[in-house]
C-alpha cells in the first residue's frame, strides 16, 4: 500500500551515529523491576487451544513465562498484579514506523535528517507498544533508522516492541520503492541497488545482500505498483520473474525470508511463483492467485485498515497529490473484500495494518474489520499471536502465553471473543518481562 513516506532522498546510509545517540538519550528504558511478577487474570485466552481459561496465574521471572496455571508457587516476595483478561503480546506484520501519513509528507522528504527519521521512529514504537503491540514487521524505512532501533531495543536503552526489519524496501526504476519517484530531473539521479532500485537479477542479488549486511531481518520487494508513490499506475507488475527468482534465492541463501507488496494479479503471481514468503495488500487476487498461494504456503497480510483510510483521504481535496487519488479511491475499498475471499479461500493469514498510512496506535481497529468480513474473533486474534508467530519463525519465543516464551502479555476488560473491539482499549502491557506504562 505505501511507499517510504518519510526521509526518502538518499535512503540507504549506514550511518546515523548521531542519531542513535539521540534515541537512546530520549527514549529510555523502563527502570528495573522486581524479579518475580505473578499476574493474577480473572480469565486467560489460551490461543492455541482457543478456550478462555478462568483464574489463571502467569510467573514471570525476568524475560521469560516460568509458568501458566492456578495457584502457582511464588516467592514471597513476588510482585503480583490483578487483571482481568490477559492475552498474549499482539503482533502487526506490516507498519512503518519512520512516519505517519499527512497532506505535507511528501515535502517533509526533503525537510528531515536521520535523526529526524531516527527519533520519529522511536516515538511512534513506543506508541505501538502501548497500544498493545509487542511485535511488529516494520516494512520500509528510511537510513536504517528501524535497523538501529531494532538493536537499541533489544540492548535495553530504548523502549518499543520487538522488531523484524526490512530495512529500505527494493523497487525497480520508476516502480513503488524507487525513492526519487516525483522529483525534478537534476534530483532524480539514478538509484541502484544499494539505494533498493534494481533492473536485473545481478541487481537484485546486490540488492538483498547489501540489506544482509545493513543488518535487516527480512527482505521487503514491491512486486507491483503502489498506491501512495507519486506515479501513476497502482497495480502493473514491476519486477521480471528472473529478477524476483533472483531476489528469493539471494534471501534464502543467507537466511532471509521475503515480504511482498502486491496490488495486481500479475505481479502476484510472479511473486508467489517465485517464493515470496508472504503477500502484502493483495487488492485483485482471484481465486487463481488464491489457489497458488495454497501451493506454495504462502501467507497474506491484508491491511484493511491502510485501504479504508486511503480511500477516505482520497476524497479530501489537497490531501494527497492528484496523481494518487484515483488510485486510493480505486484500491482501498477493494482490500476487505479480498480479505473476505481469502479467507474462505483458506489462504494462510497474518495480521496487518500498513501503519504509517494510518495512524500508529490504532492498529486494534483491524481486528474489526477483519471479523467485519467474516473471520471469527479468535482466528482474528490468531492472526496477531501464533500465526504471526509462525511466519516469523518464532514460535518457540512469541505468540501465546507458554512456559518458556518470553513474557509479552496484555490485558484487557472484557471477552475479545465476545466484542473484539476491546482489544482497542489495553489496560496492561507487559514486553520481555517489563511493565510498560501506558501513560
Amino acid at each position: 500500500m505505501q511507499t517510504e513516506i518519510t526521509n526518502n532522498h538518499l535512503l540507504i546510509r549506514l550511518g546515523c551515529p548521531l542519531a542513535c545517540l539521540l534515541v537512546s538519550l530520549s527514549v529510555q528504558a523502563e527502570t528495573p523491576q522486581a524479579a518475580t511478577v505473578v499476574l493474577d487474570c480473572q480469565q486467560l485466552l489460551d490461543v492455541e487451544s482457543g478456550k478462555m481459561l478462568q483464574q489463571q496465574q502467569i510467573l514471570v521471572d525476568g524475560n521469560r513465562i516460568q509458568a501458566v496455571g492456578k495457584n502457582l508457587d511464588a516467592p514471597a516476595d513476588s510482585r503480583r498484579i490483578q487483571l482481568a483478561t490477559c492475552l498474549p503480546g499482539l503482533m502487526d506484520m506490516h507498519v512503518h514506523l519512520g512516519g505517519q501519513s499527512a497532506p505535507d509528507i511528501y515535502i517533509k522528504e526533503f525537510q528531515s535528517n536521520e535523526a529526524d527519521s531516527a527519533l520519529t521512529a522511536a516515538y511512534y514504537a513506543g506508541v505501538t507498544l502501548r497500544a498493545g503491540f509487542t511485535t511488529v514487521r516494520n516494512l520500509g524505512d528510511s537510513y536504517n533508522s528501524t535497523v538501529a532501533l531494532r538493536n537499541s531495543i533489544n540492548r535495553g536503552e530504548t523502549t518499543g516492541p520487538r522488531i523484524f526489519t526490512a530495512a529500505k524496501a527494493i523497487g525497480t526504476t520508476g516502480g513503488h520503492a524507487d525513492p526519487t519517484n516525483g522529483y525534478r530531473q537534476d534530483l532524480m539521479g539514478d538509484p541502484g541497488p544499494v539505494d533498493g532500485v534494481i533492473n536485473s537479477a545481478d541487481d537484485a542479488r546486490k540488492a538483498v545482500r547489501q540489506r544482509y549486511k545493513d543488518g535487516a531481518d527480512w527482505i521487503k520487494i514491491t512486486a507491483t505498483g503502489g498506491v501512495l508513490s507519486v506515479a501513476k499506475n497502482g497495480q502493473n507488475p514491476q519486477f521480471t520473474q528472473d529478477e524476483l527468482d533472483a531476489l528469493v534465492a539471494a534471501a534464502n541463501d543467507y537466511g532471509l525470508s521475503v515480504a511482498a507488496h502486491a496490488h495486481g494479479k500479475e505481479g502476484m503471481m510472479r511473486a508467489v511463483q517465485a517464493g515470496v514468503t508472504s503477500i502484502e495488500h493483495g487488492t485483485y487476487m482471484d481465486d487463481e492467485v488464491i489457489q497458488l498461494m495454497k501451493q506454495k504456503g504462502t501467507w497474506y497480510v491484508p491491511t484493511i485498515t491502510a485501504g479504508k483510510f486511503v480511500a477516505e483521504k482520497a476524497a479530501i481535496d489537497g490531501y494527497f497529490p492528484e496523481i494518487i487519488r484515483p488510485k486510493a479511491a480505486a484500491i482501498g475499498p477493494q482490500i476487505q473484500q479480498t480479505f473476505t475471499e481469502a479467507y474462505k479461500g483458506g489462504v494462510k493469514i497474518a495480521f496487518g495494518t500498513d501503519m504509517g498510512v494510518g495512524p500508529h496506535g490504532e492498529n486494534a481497529q483491524e481486528f474489526a474489520y477483519m471479523v467485519e468480513a467474516g473471520m471469527p474473533p479468535l482466528e482474528a486474534i490468531r492472526s496477531a499471536t501464533v500465526y504471526s508467530a509462525e511466519m516469523l519463525k518464532a514460535s518457540a519465543d512469541i505468540g501465546s502465553i507458554t512456559a518458556g516464551k518470553y513474557a509479552d502479555i496484555i490485558a484487557v476488560k472484557g471477552d475479545p471473543l465476545q466484542d473484539v473491539n476491546v482489544l482497542r482499549q489495553v489496560n496492561f502491557v507487559m514486553k520481555d518481562g517489563r511493565v510498560i506504562p501506558l501513560d
